[in-house]
């Protein structure tokens, strides 16, 4: 009687023990294929810890080091806040010092990565400022688009380029027309297109850059902005907003 009322619970708890090991299982190799998801979903898992509030880093650094850190992440806080009038983000910031650290993390050659839109990954060489507010301004951006809103590839990199305020790709604010390099013909809508299209053409950014600050200055700046946001929030599609330069 006893092992009989036992039976049912036995195979219970074996069940429960077989989908544990499958998620188990599946987690390893989340990890294993997107190290970088799995990082920015548990940064202690990855050796890092946390430096202020969000933002993690490597064990271990000198004060200098810390300072550094906290300055830049301050600093491209206040940019994007300045260009949005608020951030309403508030991404996981996974900072790394050496190139081990990032590399660990799931990094690659790039300075910064925005994750999955809610996290930022910086590497050594994207311990900056402008590095930092462009990454953090596509996490800014997509927070505010709602129910399914886009916007193409170029736009968002392209405004990420103005927020972070990139002299690379863009003249300064002194100047009327900020434009480093015109557009000639259609920007890459797609992500595919993009990593395509930058990869043989190094003005894709300014290129980019320049429809978007073309853009805001013939439609009030941040005001201009935060209204195409909520009509895109609104089902409005974004080529009836905003016509090719």
């Amino acid at each position: 009687m006893h092992s009989a009322r036992k039976k049912p619970r036995t195979l219970l708890a074996r069940v429960f023990a077989v989908l544990a090991a499958l998620l188990v299982a599946a987690l390893a190799g989340v990890a294993l294929a997107y190290p970088s998801l799995a990082a920015t979903t548990c940064p202690g898992c990855y050796g890092l810890t946390e430096l202020e509030d969000s933002v993690y880093t490597e064990d271990g650094l000198s004060e200098a080091q810390q300072a550094q850190v906290k300055q830049t992440i301050a600093e491209a806080r206040h940019r994007v806040t300045a260009f949005y009038g608020s951030q309403t983000s508030t991404p996981t910031l996974l900072v790394c010092v050496t190139e081990g650290c990032y590399e660990r993390i799931g990094g690659g050659k790039e300075r910064g990565i925005a994750v999955l839109n809610r996290a930022v990954m910086l590497s050594p060489r994207g311990l900056d400022p402008v590095i930092a507010s462009h990454e953090m301004s596509h996490v800014e951006l997509h927070t505010r688009l709602t129910s399914g809103a886009e916007v193409p590839q170029w736009f968002d990199e392209g405004l990420a380029v103005v927020v972070s305020d990139d002299p690379r790709y863009l003249a300064p604010k002194t100047t009327e027309d900020r434009c480093l390099a015109s557009p000639s013909g259609p920007l890459p809508a797609t992500l595919d297109e993009w990593l395509s299209t930058a990869s043989k053409d190094a003005n894709t950014y300014a290129k980019s850059a320049c429809q978007v600050s073309r853009w805001l200055h013939a439609n009030g700046d941040r005001t201009g902005l935060l209204s195409l946001i909520e009509h895109l929030n609104t089902g409005t599609p974004f080529a009836s907003l905003v016509s090719p330069a």
